[in-house]
């Protein structure tokens, strides 16, 4: 059985614990309300874009613009979206499992591009070709910052170095849950529900071409930055409920380690008793 001593620093080792852990649920909860309210407030903007374009996809084709392209085969990118720091409960663990789910699958040419550290030196570690790396974007991510990964996507894309891009991330549901997701990003996929969609009775100013050439590569950024801000609050989110689970492990840890010190406490006196009245007996 352990000293007294020994478990004397163990609880104090667990208060320790729990004083940090209990800081970052904190600074994450602060985080987090930052977090969501960016998300939330860009997502009717990513929403409606996605459901424009997808109307725009069905009545025009790649002769309007080369995003809107579909070719057979080639090479899929996947682009990876995880953090940066570690804490996040089983948040990088499932995303990169269902990327590595994808990436088994999928077959033939592929490559990924990742955000964020613990995506990269997964796939690192996997073996899958990186075709580029950028870091997470710090706590509050802007539009500028995804800029070059767009721009990159694109010309790879438009050059036929790729025939697919997909994204995976995090999407933030609510606090306590966040779902994996994988979202087709380029081509462009027409919408399903053509009900409403007049036929050819779109009207561009000053031409259809035009009017692409400015829109769709700024899709493609806000369809990347609503991806970041997601994995941003799910990251949040997750390590607020990873720390308030860690707090809580610490709190009971303390109390059974005090439990079995005043078990050693008292055997120790009740022994020493015994010895003094052994004594006693004997002089």
């Amino acid at each position: 059985m352990a000293s007294q001593r020994d478990i004397r620093r163990r609880i104090q080792s667990s208060k320790n614990i729990k004083q940090i852990t209990r800081a970052m649920q904190f600074v994450a909860a602060s985080k987090l309300k930052r977090a969501q309210e960016s998300t939330l407030a860009s997502r009717p903007y990513a929403e409606k874009l996605d459901e424009v374009l997808a109307d725009l996809a069905t009545v025009l084709t790649g002769e309007d613009h080369p995003l809107l392209v579909r070719r057979e085969g080639g090479k899929r990118l996947i682009v990876l979206i995880t953090t940066d720091r570690g804490l996040a409960g089983a948040l990088n663990t499932n995303v990169i499992r269902f990327a590595a789910q994808q990436i088994t699958e999928s077959g033939g040419d592929l490559a990924v591009a990742t955000v964020g550290r613990k995506g990269r030196d997964a796939m690192r570690r996997a073996l899958v070709p990186l075709e580029a790396h950028f870091e997470g974007f710090g706590d509050r991510p802007t539009f500028a910052d995804v800029l070059p990964l767009a721009r990159l996507i694109s010309e790879d894309f438009l050059g036929g170095k790729v025939n697919r891009v997909d994204i995976v991330y995090s999407h933030f549901v609510s606090t306590l849950s966040q779902k994996r997701s994988l979202d087709e990003l380029l081509p462009i996929t027409p919408s399903e529900d053509t009900a409403g969609i007049p036929g050819n009775q779109f009207i561009f100013e000053p031409s259809p071409a035009a009017v692409l050439e400015q829109l769709l590569p700024r899709y493609v950024a806000t369809r990347l930055f609503q991806a970041v801000l997601e994995g941003k609050a799910s990251e949040e989110s997750s390590r607020m409920v990873a720390m308030k689970n860690a707090t809580e492990n610490a709190e009971e840890l303390i109390e059974d380690l005090t439990l079995a010190y005043n078990k050693v406490r008292q055997s120790n006196i009740t022994r020493e008793m015994i010895e003094i009245a052994s004594g006693a007996q004997a002089g």
